[in-house]
């Protein structure tokens, strides 16, 4: 059984959350705060994927999100009472998957949890991909460039993976948005938009010189500047 960390102050939201994650086959980790968190992830290395609330005593779940993103890559889906975008884009901005603002249906909690899980081990095996001096290898999931780790989270290795696998092709923001994100996402086109900025960040000059805009339309990785 897959493993996952349930992390929220409200016991009554951890319980319907473990409640249908266990219903669904899944084996729940209750956690209280972002320290019992960090706690559980020491104890069960082997967990993938994360639940957090963002409003949790101690350390809150943007501090814990950052923390996990230190050594991992595992998927995080924030949890939030609030509806502001400014939550929605810190929660990009500390390394998060996906985001559910409260209340939510459980169902649809559900869909995505297994649409993250679905892709991350969708993700691990096939071809790997090598573009002036980047290095994507999907047997191990890693991205290298200049012969240095980059850790991305799921969603920017998905787009990075998925403009790689078709050099010069220009993808639309809504093909990008349905592949990785789901048909059953509800959150807004420019999720898109943030996330390719975080890549093109940590992927510094690489990033500027070959992910490129276009207009109107998306994305695209442009082979111009290839020593290849």
């Amino acid at each position: 059984m897959k493993k996952i960390i349930v992390a929220d102050d409200e016991e009554l939201i951890r319980k319907l959350v473990c409640d249908f994650l266990t219903r669904d086959g899944y084996e729940p980790i209750q956690a209280a705060d972002g320290d019992e968190v960090l706690e559980l992830f020491d104890k069960n290395p082997d967990v993938e994927l994360f639940i957090l609330d963002i409003m949790m005593p101690n350390t809150d779940g943007w501090e814990t999100c950052r923390r996990i993103r230190e050594k991992s890559s595992v998927p995080v889906i924030m949890l939030t009472a609030r509806s502001q975008e400014f939550d929605e884009l810190m929660g990009f901005e500390v390394g998060a998957d996906d985001y559910v603002t409260k209340p939510f249906s459980p169902t649809v909690l559900m869909k995505r949890v297994a649409a993250l899980l679905r892709r991350d081990s969708g993700a691990v095996s096939g071809a790997s991909f090598s573009l002036d001096g980047l290095e994507l290898d999907q047997n191990a999931h890693s991205v290298v460039l200049g012969g240095k780790s980059i850790p991305l989270t799921l969603k920017e290795y998905s787009i990075l993976l998925k403009l790689l696998a078709a050099v010069d092709r220009a993808f639309t923001r809504d093909q990008i948005l349905n592949d990785i994100w789901g048909y059953d996402f509800y959150g807004d086109i420019r999720t898109v938009d943030s996330h390719v900025a975080r890549l093109r960040t940590k992927l510094g000059d690489w990033g500027t010189r070959h992910i490129k805009t276009i207009y109107g339309t998306g994305y695209k990785v442009e082979a111009i500047g290839s020593d290849e």
